[in-house]
């Protein structure tokens, strides 16, 4: 497994962890009422920053039990990773046309917040995983 494709499982599989996280700790702490009486702004900053930490502290363990030179990347690296950016980018836009729409019908800063972070998780989540199946069953560069 090449180191690129480590790093793109290290992305999908943090990425879903803290937000498993984030979402059980809010969910947790509303008990039968609202989500959005929560003090969610706090467990969200966390959650996002310890999965910025957790991905490079894996990533590093990753390079450290990566051969010499396996860090190397070539054209196929460089082609998967951006083809992993476009898939992904497509959830970055709907959620901020999703949080457009939600700030025009005036919603609850937390559900426009909430939408932008599961958005971000998604675009994460789904460019892992369209770099891993180019990894796994090959890909073909247009």
């Amino acid at each position: 497994m090449s180191f690129e494709e480590k790093r793109a499982w290290t992305m999908g599989l943090v990425s879903v962890a803290a937000y498993t996280v984030y979402l059980s700790l809010v969910l947790g702490r509303a008990g039968d009422g609202s989500p959005a009486a929560v003090a969610y702004v706090p467990l969200m900053l966390w959650a996002i920053g310890g999965s910025i930490g957790a991905t490079v502290l894996v990533n590093i363990a990753v390079g450290i039990g990566s051969p010499r030179g396996g860090r190397r990347t070539d054209q196929r690296d460089r082609e998967i990773s951006r083809f992993g950016e476009h898939i992904g980018q497509s959830f970055i836009v709907i959620g901020g046309v999703a949080a457009l729409v939600m700030a025009m019908a005036r919603l609850d800063s937390f559900w426009i917040a909430n939408a932008v972070y599961l958005a971000f998780v998604l675009s994460a989540v789904l460019g892992s995983t369209a770099r891993i199946a180019a990894y796994r069953w090959g890909f073909q560069a247009w």
